[in-house]
């Protein structure tokens, strides 16, 4: 469902889920369907429909209750000045939302039950706020344009209306669409809103951590849940020196240097973000620590494991939440005790449950949210101090494997350290030395390593990354179950031997399964960076095959006080065209339809081109699928010099890169 509230036009349209049968009515005075509108709210409330919708509980419900609670008021009164009174208070529920204010209806209050999108999929969250339009964009949705009338425009024609009609039907329908895609995470939150008794449906996974983990600990401390997410335990000063474990010790002077540095810091507790950070050089690797964790990476380049050298890869075992049960640690106002029993008991759940049970998940999210809630002063979960705990200890802890691995096997080439894991290239022989090493490590901190070795690693940094595995032997149904779900990662038969290689695909490499809010332009140049350091296929071949217009396509957002803008020269004259805030559009040779796209900032004019030098651009905001390929104008320069880029990124070279063309 989706509202269309303009100063004296009111919208709204509804699709079933399952038989797509749709309503829609409007309040007007060319048309006010006012009685019919209620009709239908009240048979959901009487029948327990629910509303999916996307950011309806901050809006959409808000005005649908607010339509049930007084329309009785409204009996002798035109359908614009119904539709005025509305969008009133439409206005004032968006206030509200700027400005951080609750809406003035509470979701437990609600008469009938919500299913919100946004709210679910925690699109609400600064790092991954995304519009509808943005999800459009990366959902292929044929059709993302924007209103093409203000809401503060009169409506007085029928055509004006039948447009704003048109308009609310997509958004429904995409709506409807990321619903469709989103029924795991929906069915997840149906079974333990019915097990826990707790509203769940509209749920993120930080907010299912904090629900599900209060319950438990409710239980346990005989509080009630409400009670225990009122703990906090607030702090001025965090000397590091009184967290740092006494087993972490270091033998090279670049880590010991590190080791001193962090024992001097003291920090203000009020205020992490920012204060922890460190970086050092050793052995061809730079290596940066911050609230987040450890990371390092050696120079860009392909890594391989040959006869003679192969690339290990070591995780530890839910690494955080581990450091927490082994060591004892709680927020201060937790008893230690109780708090590592349940977080145990969690984690000794999740073992027991298979990868494919929902609930593997739900005690995953549970586990793996502690860490950032420990610095969320929303979260009853918050000690500063217990943060810093984990991060300093697992930073430096895995630290302490990296050098004794790098320290002790001869000729170890260090490549990536990120987190929770490392990838080392060493001698082969060496392979149960490094294990042996492993296994020490174990002991000392009481943490478990999971290991697993690769063919190849296609680094660009420590957050870019292709890793191909080495094969594996599957029988045939989960052969063809695995190539089903993940085609991107290699597959072949030897003799009886039905064999697949994992692919990881991380950062601007990846294009499979990518999450909503993500930015998937460009996935052609993505697909050819794999396809050449995977496959072996060569950048033009890929291009020439590649005949899929979406993967061209690229995504533009603008914020603030910016605006974009399209440019043109046409018959001899200059256009000018105000673009809409979220655009598609793809890298066309000189045309009819080609245009310059501008980001203009309207306070002080400054300019911006989205693609510069004589890149020109095809806006494809409304699908236009073109019976020839030649028709769509690509100009295949353009998507050339960007996998070009990345190439000679990767290998560091100065040869010439037109030889890979």
């Amino acid at each position: 469902m989706d509202y269309e509230t303009l100063c004296n036009c009111f919208v709204a349209v509804f699709e079933h889920y399952k038989t797509s049968e749709r309503k829609v009515f409007v309040i007007h005075n060319l048309q006010n369907d006012l009685k019919d509108f209620v009709n239908f709210l009240e048979d959901n409330i009487d029948n327990k429909e629910w509303h999916i919708s996307f950011n309806g509980l901050a809006f959409d419900a808000q005005v649908t209750h607010y339509i049930l609670d007084n329309y009785p008021l409204w009996g002798n009164i035109s359908g614009c000045e119904i539709a005025e009174i509305i969008y009133k208070f439409a206005q004032d529920t968006i206030r509200r939302t700027n400005i951080g204010e609750f809406g003035e209806y509470a979701p437990w209050k609600m008469k009938i039950g919500q299913i919100d999108v946004f709210k679910l999929h925690h699109w609400d969250n600064m790092a991954k706020r995304s519009s509808l339009k943005w999800i459009q964009f990366s959902m292929d949705w044929d059709n993302m344009l924007e209103m093409p009338i203000d809401h503060t425009s009169k409506i007085e024609t029928q055509e004006q209306l039948d447009i704003i009609i048109g308009y609310c039907i997509n958004d429904v329908t995409s709506t409807k669409e990321i619903y469709n895609r989103s029924h795991p995470q929906i069915k997840l939150r149906k079974e333990l809103t019915k097990t826990y008794g707790i509203n769940l449906f509209n749920a993120s996974e930080p907010k299912i951590a904090k629900e599900l983990f209060a319950y438990y600990m409710g239980k346990k401390l005989k509080l009630s849940p409400y009670e225990v997410k009122k703990f906090r335990t607030y702090r001025s000063i965090i000397k590091l020196k009184d967290l740092i474990l006494s087993y972490i010790n270091f033998e090279s002077t670049e880590f010991k240097l590190c080791l001193d540095r962090f024992k001097s810091l003291e920090l203000d507790a009020q205020s992490l973000k920012g204060q922890f950070k460190y970086s050092l050089k050793y052995k061809d690797v730079d290596i940066s620590f911050g609230l987040g964790g450890v990371h390092g990476a050696r120079q860009s380049g392909v890594y391989k494991s040959d006869d003679e050298y192969i690339i290990m890869s070591s995780d530890v075992t839910s690494f955080y939440p581990n450091l927490c049960i082994k060591n004892k640690w709680s927020p201060d106002h937790f008893p230690a005790e109780d708090f590592c029993d349940q977080y145990e008991w969690f984690f000794n759940e999740r073992v027991k449950i298979p990868k494919s049970n929902p609930m593997n998940y739900v005690y995953k999210i549970v586990l793996n949210s502690t860490f950032g809630l420990s610095n969320d002063k929303n979260s009853f979960f918050y000690d500063p101090d217990l943060c810093m705990r984990i991060t300093v200890n697992g930073q430096l802890s895995l630290l302490m494997l990296y050098e004794m691995l790098m320290e002790r096997i001869p000729d170890a080439a260090g490549l990536l350290l990120n987190t929770d894991g490392v990838e080392i290239r060493i001698p082969r022989k060496y392979k149960d030395e490094y294990l042996s090493i492993c296994k020490e490590w174990e002991e000392i901190t009481q943490l478990n390593l999971e290991h697993d070795t690769y063919q190849k690693i296609v680094l660009g940094d420590v957050n870019n990354y292709i890793a191909v595995n080495t094969f594996k032997s599957v029988d045939l149904n989960t052969w063809r179950k695995i190539k089903d779900e993940n085609p991107h990662y290699l597959f072949k038969v030897q003799g009886s031997q039905f064999l697949y290689a994992p692919v990881k695909l991380k950062g601007r490499f990846n294009f499979h399964d990518l999450q909503l809010h993500k930015n998937k332009s460009k996935l052609v140049v993505k697909k050819a960076i794999y396809n050449y350091f995977v496959k072996d296929v060569l950048p033009e071949d890929y291009l020439m095959e590649n005949k899929n217009i979406l993967d061209y396509c690229i995504g533009m957002k603008s914020k603030g006080s910016w605006k974009q803008v399209a440019r043109s020269i046409k018959d001899g004259e200059f256009n000018e065209e105000h673009l809409q805030k979220i655009n598609r559009y793809y890298i066309s040779k000189s045309g009819n339809k080609s245009v310059k796209i501008i980001k203009v900032n309207v306070k002080d004019d400054r300019e911006i081109q989205c693609e510069s030098g004589k890149w020109m651009q095809t806006l494809f905001n409304n699908i236009d699928l073109k019976p020839r390929w030649e028709d769509y104008n690509i100009d295949t320069a353009y998507y050339s010099k960007a996998i070009e880029s990345e190439i000679d990124n990767i290998l560091s070279v100065s040869m010439n890169q037109l030889e890979l063309f």
